[in-house]
C-alpha cells in the first residue's frame, strides 16, 4: 500500500512560495542595512546623491580639508599632462569655435589630457558633488583615479581640524589649462591649471598651479593658505594687469580714472593675473596692484583665483560690485575688479564707464 502523501491546490502553492519569498526578503534586507557599510552597498556616484560614507565625511557631507588636498594633487597631475604635451610640441590645437570677441576659442591635446587626470581624480574621490569643468566629459569614460586620501603637512600645519560641509552645498570649477591661446604660442609662464570649491555658491579654496615652474598655491577661507599678500600696493599709480586680448580697451580708461602714471600690464590667463596681485617666489612672475577685466569671463578662470583673493582678505567683484555667485551659468557678464588690501569699493566708484565699454 502506498504511503499517504499530502497535496497542494495550485492555490496554496502559490501561498506558500509568497511566503517563502517574503522571509528571504527580510532576511537580504536585514543582512544589508547591518553590513551595507562593509560590503560597499547602497553607495552611488556621477553626480548624485552618494551613500553614506561615500565622500570619506559623515553622511552626505564632504571634509573641505580633504578636498582642498585632493584639488592641489589634481592640479598638479594635470600640469604634468599640460608640460608633457607642451615638451613634445605635439599640441594638436583646434578650435572649439569663437570667443565673444571673434577670436578662436582653441584646446589641446594639453588640455584634453590634463581635464581627463583633473576630473576623474575628484570625481572618484568626491562622488557626491557637483563638478564643473571647462573640457567636455565623455560620459561613457568610467576611468578610475585614486586619490590616496593623504592630506600634506603644510595643509595640515595650516587647517588641524576637518571642515565638514554638505555635499550638496558643494561645486567644484575645474581649469584643466589656464592660458590655452599662450600655450599654443609657448608663452609658458601665464598657464595654470586651476581648481576651486564653492559651497553655497561662494568660493571658498582654490587651488592655481604653474606647470612650468611647479610652483602651487592654494588657499582656504578661513582655514588657511601657502600664499600671502605683498606688503605694499600703489593705489594712486597702480600696476594694472590686463587680458593681452583688450589691453587697450583698459588703458585708455584706466588713464582718465588713475592718470598718466598707471602702468598696464598685458598677461594671458586669469589664474597668472591674480597670482601677479600676491607675494609670488616665482622670477616669471610679473607684479600688479590691480586685476581689471571688461568682457565676458568663465566661472572655471576665476574662481580659484576669487577663492584664494576672499582668504587673504582681498576682493574680486563684478564692475558694479557685485559678488559672484559659482552657482547656475559657468559665465560672468559684468567684467571684473580685483584688488587686495586697497580699499576696493572705492576703486569701485572710481570706474564707472569700464563696464560700458566692456559691452560696446
Amino acid at each position: 500500500m502506498a504511503p499517504m502523501g499530502v497535496r497542494l491546490s495550485p492555490l496554496g502553492a502559490a501561498v506558500f512560495c509568497l511566503l517563502a519569498l517574503g522571509v528571504l526578503y527580510h532576511l537580504y534586507a536585514g543582512l544589508r542595512a547591518g553590513r551595507g557599510g562593509l560590503l560597499g552597498l547602497g553607495g552611488g556616484g556621477g553626480g548624485g546623491a552618494a551613500g553614506p560614507g561615500a565622500d570619506g565625511a559623515g553622511a552626505g557631507r564632504v571634509d573641505l580639508r580633504e578636498m582642498l588636498a585632493a584639488a592641489v594633487q589634481a592640479a598638479v597631475r594635470g600640469g604634468r599632462e599640460v608640460r608633457r604635451v607642451r615638451e613634445s610640441n605635439v599640441l594638436r590645437a583646434e578650435s572649439k569655435g569663437k570667443t565673444r570677441e571673434g577670436a578662436d576659442d582653441k584646446m589641446t591635446r594639453g588640455d584634453a589630457l590634463s581635464n581627463r587626470q583633473m576630473f576623474h581624480l575628484l570625481r572618484t574621490a568626491f562622488p557626491s558633488v557637483q563638478i564643473n569643468t571647462e573640457e567636455h566629459v565623455d560620459a561613457t569614460d568610467q576611468e578610475v583615479i585614486l586619490w590616496d586620501r593623504k592630506i600634506p603637512e603644510d595643509i595640515l600645519k595650516e587647517i588641524a581640524t576637518p571642515k565638514e560641509v554638505p555635499a550638496e552645498s558643494v561645486t567644484v570649477w575645474i581649469d584643466p589649462l589656464d592660458a590655452t591661446q599662450e600655450y599654443t604660442e609657448d608663452l609658458r609662464k601665464y598657464v595654470t591649471t586651476m581648481v576651486c570649491v564653492a559651497v553655497n555658491g561662494k568660493p571658498v579654496l582654490g587651488v592655481i598651479h604653474k606647470p612650468f615652474s611647479e610652483y602651487t598655491a592654494w588657499a582656504m577661507v578661513d582655514g588657511g593658505s601657502n600664499v600671502k599678500a605683498r606688503t605694499s600696493y600703489d593705489e594712486k599709480a597702480p600696476r594694472i594687469v590686463v587680458s593681452r586680448s583688450h589691453s587697450g580697451m583698459v588703458k585708455q580708461v584706466a588713464l582718465q580714472t588713475f592718470g598718466n602714471q598707471t602702468t598696464i600690464i598685458s598677461a594671458g590667463g586669469a589664474g597668472y593675473k591674480v597670482l601677479a596681485l600676491l607675494d609670488v617666489p616665482d622670477k616669471s612672475q610679473e607684479k600688479a596692484d590691480l586685476y581689471i577685466h571688461v568682457t565676458y569671463i568663465k566661472k572655471w578662470d576665476i574662481c580659484a583665483g576669487n577663492a584664494i583673493l576672499k582668504a587673504l582678505g582681498g576682493h574680486m567683484t563684478t564692475l558694479s560690485g557685485e559678488e559672484i555667485s559659482y552657482t547656475g551659468a559657468d559665465g560672468i557678464e559684468g567684467g571684473l575688479l580685483a584688488s587686495i588690501r586697497m580699499n576696493h569699493q572705492a576703486l569701485i566708484r572710481k570706474l564707472p564707464d569700464l563696464e560700458k565699454t566692456g559691452h560696446k
